[in-house]
């Protein structure tokens, strides 16, 4: 086997590896990814780990970065079918963040909804990830508003996004009334340009 076809393989194995963890930090929190049940999940042997990632840490960190790529491309699309639909970009945001669909895809959505309430007992490698998911939904809230809005407007929406859907998950199927409730208080208050 030549040495592109093992780097290939390589990969491949690797982004398996992201994929499983990124879906099970987000089902389970960081206390309950294991690395056994992350390769196995994968389709790869417990051994094989460290040709991979140096340590546990290591594994949550990438699989925070991984899971925030994932989840911004789902949130792009829901906003460009937003955005087609004729609302404006903090709507389409809003509508997108705040949906049903989104409530029920624990695995795939927002990592920062799903794991907000514990970034801040994890090791330095982990918090860092973290807070580069929690910049990073902070940053495309403020690409969805004017760009003369305060600064703080964002970090607010931010805010009310990712806490509105963490009580969403707990509330269950009483969820739609907190949805609503919070997608027209945040575009009463903040969407200027009229859908």
């Amino acid at each position: 086997m030549n040495s592109e076809s093992r780097q290939t393989r390589r990969e491949l194995s690797h982004e398996r590896i992201l994929d499983a963890a990124a879906r099970a930090v987000r089902r389970h929190g960081y206390a309950g990814v294991g690395v056994a049940e992350v390769m196995k999940e994968a389709g790869l042997t417990h051994g094989g780990f460290y040709a991979h990632f140096k340590s546990r840490d290591a594994l949550l960190a990438a699989a925070l970065d991984h899971a925030g790529a994932g989840s911004a491309k789902v949130l792009a699309r829901r906003l460009a079918l937003g955005r087609e639909a004729g609302l404006s970009p903090l709507r389409a945001l809003v509508e997108g963040y705040l949906s049903e669909a989104h409530v029920a895809a624990v695995e795939l959505g927002c990592p920062v909804a799903a794991l907000a309430s514990d970034m801040h007992r994890q090791q330095e490698a982990v918090l860092a990830a973290s807070r580069r998911r929690v910049l990073g939904l902070i940053d495309k809230v403020r690409r969805a508003l004017p760009p003369d809005a305060p600064e703080g407007h964002a970090q607010v929406i931010a805010s009310t996004l990712v806490g509105t859907l963490q009580l969403a998950r707990a509330l269950g199927d009483g969820a739609g009334g907190l949805l609503q409730a919070s997608r027209q208080a945040l575009l009463t208050q903040y969407d200027k340009v009229p859908a």
